[in-house]
């Protein structure tokens, strides 16, 4: 996927937002599919020859401790979501949304025996502190602002400083990051608040702890009367002192562009650069009227090593932006499409069993939510959880089912000829027709004929090199190695046992990942929310990855049901029965923590995981054989 030889330029007062163009087809053959294959389910298929060293080691995972948020009154509502570690306090650091409080988990006793039951245990305490629910701040003008707080979404520690992102109660208005200074026990003494934009997602220090970045999300409300704009927040940290205000880089404002033969003003309107971003494969989903910067939303960060240059997930765009901190600028890359014709995927929930299937003319759009980075031979590489996401609200949505292209009282359009075809093969509604498509992309000339149907997600993790082009894609791995280790319980959801019921969705949808070293070799751990899978690679050479483990810490034969919506999980009156989530072990895991051995209460190499629907968060014990 190369860039095109010219990249548009945005500017407001002396920060700029930069569109770098990907060229990739739409089609899906720009050399993104098949880019590279995926690595055999024994990790054994050629993990040396190219860098020189041996095959990959045998990883022990085991649960050395776990910390319970509490019973049923948390169970569904994001009481262990997104974790951190302090490591001068040997605690681990959740959000807990269900009582919008911040856990603080002790961890100095922890040993290196695994635990006797690693799906109920409850052996960790937690020292929880709050915020407040309302911050003052300074706005533009200097003069002090009050926000009223929501849910807190996203917390980063770096040394001895905590940052909290915090949406505001209404979340379509700016919200705020909060900084604590932590002390030897974990607790927080408030420094500031900072103004951030709408609906603060994801909140990072860079490596060295002098500025944090925040994606300001900017989600519309539910009937799109306000669709606040996407952006993203840089605080600038000085002896330890956040600034008073943010910059903020955005995709809108005056432009300049910059070429020997085109002229600024052919990309001086919102519409020309949607047009010309559309054009490079960024996807653009929502009601009419909607502008560049209304259409990406930033989701998650992560910083290269030097700290000049960051990198952000547009999931719902399918695009990943490269942020220059020194210019301020960023550049919006699309990813380009995997070919589901090259691999296989179980595309419906129907036959509730592992069926795998290649279909020409699917595609699935990456659509990363965590992403993080790590170095190779002084380079940046970028690793992605594909999870997908579409746009799904009252007044828009792009999402329908295939079966519903055809249906004559739903969309009542055709699809191509060979998709028909793969459609009658492989049961109809109850085959292909299950699956879940965008709406906003397929019929390329608007003649009412889908000749190609994309998915979300691509159920797989990626590498991309700086210039964000595919390295490494993890292929159909997670699919049929979760079906192979746990049969019909793989694409399973987190809120029941019914077995294959996530097929016709995103399958086990990657979610969490993190990168760390251990003995030497490097490796990325990616956990699917749904089905709870926890698989590890090693990606010591990005350009020789290798698959070597597989852990679920779910007990698939209790019998439990939660709300899907999760707004009232367990009500009984709607025949939910949560009696036994307590026993059935981790369920939506939502984040990763790695913590070096060097820097590991237990001298071993942990990963602390936040499960969002259990309200559970667990430790794991990584160790060679």
């Amino acid at each position: 996927m190369q860039p095109l030889k010219n990249t548009l330029k945005l500017s407001m007062l002396s920060m700029a937002v930069v569109f770098g163009l990907a060229g990739c087809a739409l089609d899906g053959d720009d050399g993104q599919d098949g880019a590279a294959g995926a690595a055999g389910i024994d990790g054994t298929d050629g993990a040396d020859g190219v860098d020189g060293q041996s095959l990959p080691r045998d990883l022990n995972i085991e649960v050395v401790g776990r910390f319970t948020a509490g019973g049923i009154e948390v169970f569904g509502k994001s009481a262990a979501e997104i974790v951190q570690f302090h490591q001068a306090s040997n605690t681990a650091f959740a959000i807990n949304s269900a009582e919008n409080q911040i856990e603080v988990i002790d961890l100095s006793g922890l040993t290196s025996a695994a635990v006797a039951n690693p799906f109920s245990d409850a052996s960790l305490l937690s020292n929880a502190f709050t915020f407040a629910d309302s911050v003052t701040v300074k706005d533009e003008a200097n003069a002090d602002q009050t926000i009223t707080l929501g849910a807190a979404n996203s917390i980063a520690i770096n040394g001895d400083m905590l940052a909290i992102a915090v949406e505001a109660s209404v979340k379509t208005s700016p919200g705020a990051v909060l900084f604590y200074s932590l002390d030897a026990a974990g607790q927080g003494t408030f420094i500031k608040a900072v103004a951030a934009g709408a609906l603060p997602d994801m909140v990072a220090f860079n490596p060295d702890g002098t500025n944090v970045l925040v994606a300001n999300e900017g989600e519309p409300d539910t009937d799109y009367a306000v669709d606040p704009q996407g952006s993203v927040s840089m605080i600038a940290i000085t002896d330890g002192v956040p600034a008073d205000t943010a910059q903020t880089i955005n995709f809108t404002t005056d432009m300049t562009f910059s070429s020997d033969t085109l002229d600024e003003e052919d990309y001086d309107t919102d519409a020309k650069r949607m047009a010309l971003l559309k054009a490079s494969g960024v996807k653009f989903a929502g009601p009419a009227g909607m502008t560049v910067a209304q259409e990406l939303e930033p989701e998650y960060i992560t910083y290269a090593a030097d700290g000049k240059t960051a990198y952000v997930s547009l999931q719902e765009s399918n695009a990943i932006g490269i942020l220059d901190l020194e210019e301020m600028t960023i550049e919006v890359r699309a990813l380009g499409f995997k070919n589901w014709n090259n691999f296989e995927l179980d595309f419906t929930n129907e036959d509730e069993l592992p069926h795998f299937d290649s279909v020409d003319g699917l595609y699935g759009m990456y659509q990363p939510d965590t992403i993080t980075s790590y170095q190779y031979n002084g380079a940046t590489f970028i690793l992605s959880a594909n999870e997908g996401d579409s746009r799904d609200y009252d007044a828009y949505s792009e999402e329908v089912r295939v079966e519903d292209i055809i249906d004559e009282d739903e969309l009542n359009m055709s699809l191509s000829p060979s998709l028909q075809t793969a459609y009658d093969l492989s049961g109809g509604d109850d085959g292909l027709g299950r699956l879940k498509v965008t709406t906003a992309l397929g019929d390329a000339d608007e003649n009412g004929e889908f000749e190609a149907l994309y998915a979300y997600g691509a159920r797989s993790f990626s590498i991309w090199d700086q210039n964000i082009n595919l390295v490494y894609d993890s292929g159909d791995d997670f699919g049929k190695i979760s079906a192979a280790i746990l049969g019909n319980d793989f694409n399973s959801a987190h809120t029941e046992n019914k077995g294959d019921n996530r097929s016709d969705d995103k399958g086990g949808e990657p979610e969490a990942i993190a990168v760390g070293e251990i003995e030497g070799r490097t490796y990325a751990f990616i956990a699917q929310e749904r089905s709870g899978d926890l698989f590890t690679y090693d990606v010591t050479n990005p350009f020789n990855v290798a698959y070597v483990a597989h852990y679920n810490n779910r007990d698939f034969s209790t019998d439990f049901e939660l709300d899907d919506d999760l707004d009232n999980p367990c009500d009984e009156a709607e025949g939910m029965d949560c009696s036994e989530v307590a026993i059935s072990g981790d369920l939506g895991p939502e984040s990763i923590k790695f913590v070096a051995p060097s820097d590991s209460p237990n001298g071993n190499a942990l990963l602390i995981i936040g499960n969002e629907v259990s309200g559970t968060v667990t430790i794991y014990q990584v160790t060679e054989k």
